[in-house]
């Protein structure tokens, strides 16, 4: 069954229908004073994403270029060990025994 118009009168009651009146009265009113303050907040707040969203982008490439230097220096140490022999082989290593 459908509820009536008058389930919610006396649910309400009298502060609620006071309310409910106000409301309607000042809605043509405080929409565009709440329009009016809320489209330079919410500007705000979109300004304030994209410079974050640019601030850690730039952070970002910096921390990629710092990685990839490491992995470079890392690479160049890796060939430098494989180039240089543990230990060095003299090519003078006959002993003379006065034969």
């Amino acid at each position: 069954m459908a509820p009536k118009i008058t389930d919610f009168v006396e649910d309400a009651g009298a502060p609620g229908i006071i309310a409910g009146i106000g409301a309607v009265l000042l809605a043509p009113v405080l929409i565009p004073v709440v329009a009016g303050i809320g489209k330079p907040i919410a500007k705000s707040i979109v300004k304030g994403g994209i410079v974050a969203y640019e601030k850690s982008r730039g952070a970002f490439a910096e921390i990629g270029e710092t990685w990839e230097d490491i992995i470079a220096e890392a690479k160049a140490e890796i060939a430098e060990d494989r180039e240089t022999p543990a230990f060095e082989t003299s090519a003078d290593n006959t002993v003379e025994h006065g034969v």
